[in-house]
């Protein structure tokens, strides 16, 4: 495979011009440069063409960072938003997975936290529901502005991490648009990983004090939240997550 097919994979998948899947590509290998061993940047630039592989050179010790520093890193990079950036960089592996043996892409993915693996090709495929849509579904349901939605869903997911184990947030944020990860991740960093028990009545009074709202409004947007929740991440996950909450969860938890 030579540079231009390389960039013709990554602008045909993320439906990019020729210009724009240049300036992804490199900001996304020169951040996986980061991420990975030197001696695995070396072993992955070999099987690249040659320009391309000028990207992922480094002889720079691997840094520690999950997939939200990743996009961030990527983001800043090429200029673009977070939730482009990520987009573009599943494009970027796509190519990487038509362009490099199958060894040679498991051994940089067994490099990488377990949250990379929507963006690998060889991963289980997973369509991640925009940020925009997410609120907007949520307002519709609520009956919200676009503002008032936004800390409305922000409240929810801050307290539903609080309420779950971390290794369901984690499920949660490999499912969701890298926008809704920070309150999630709040909430997770407050409980340190460990589900915290609480009824629905202290989770809804939690909801309404992040909202600055009253119980009665916090309830109906909870119930917004969590079935625009269930579309975003399937039923299988959300039964998961449901799973963890008690049985006088059950009236937020109806579809809608």
């Amino acid at each position: 495979m030579d540079d231009h097919e390389f960039l013709r994979i990554v602008q045909d998948t993320a439906r990019i011009s020729h210009e724009e899947a240049e300036r992804a590509t490199r900001a996304t290998l020169q951040t996986l440069a980061d991420r990975i061993t030197a001696g695995e940047a070396r072993d992955l630039a070999e099987q690249l063409p040659p320009r391309i592989a000028a990207w992922v050179a480094t002889n720079s010790a691997a840094q520690r960072f999950d997939l939200d520093e990743f996009v961030r890193r990527a983001a800043e990079r090429a200029g673009v938003d977070p939730e482009r950036a990520e987009r573009e960089a599943a494009a970027v592996f796509v190519a990487l997975g038509r362009a490099v043996s199958p060894r040679e892409l498991a051994d940089v993915a067994a490099e990488l936290p377990k949250d990379f693996a929507r963006l690998l090709p060889r991963g289980p495929h997973v369509d991640i529901l925009p940020a925009e849509t997410f609120v907007r579904r949520v307002a519709e349901r609520a009956g919200l502005d676009e503002q008032r939605a936004r800390a409305a869903t922000a409240a929810v997911l801050e307290t539903l991490a609080e309420r779950i184990a971390g290794g369901e947030v984690d499920d949660l944020v490999s499912r969701l648009p890298v926008e809704l990860h920070e309150p999630l991740q709040r909430g997770r960093a407050r409980t340190g990983d460990h589900a915290t028990r609480m009824s629905l009545e202290q989770f809804l009074a939690r909801v309404a004090e992040r909202e600055g709202t009253n119980a009665f409004e916090a309830r109906e947007h909870t119930r917004a939240v969590l079935a625009t929740l269930r579309e975003a991440v399937g039923d299988d996950e959300f039964f998961d997550v449901s799973a963890e909450l008690p049985g006088d969860f059950a009236p937020v938890l109806a579809r809608r």
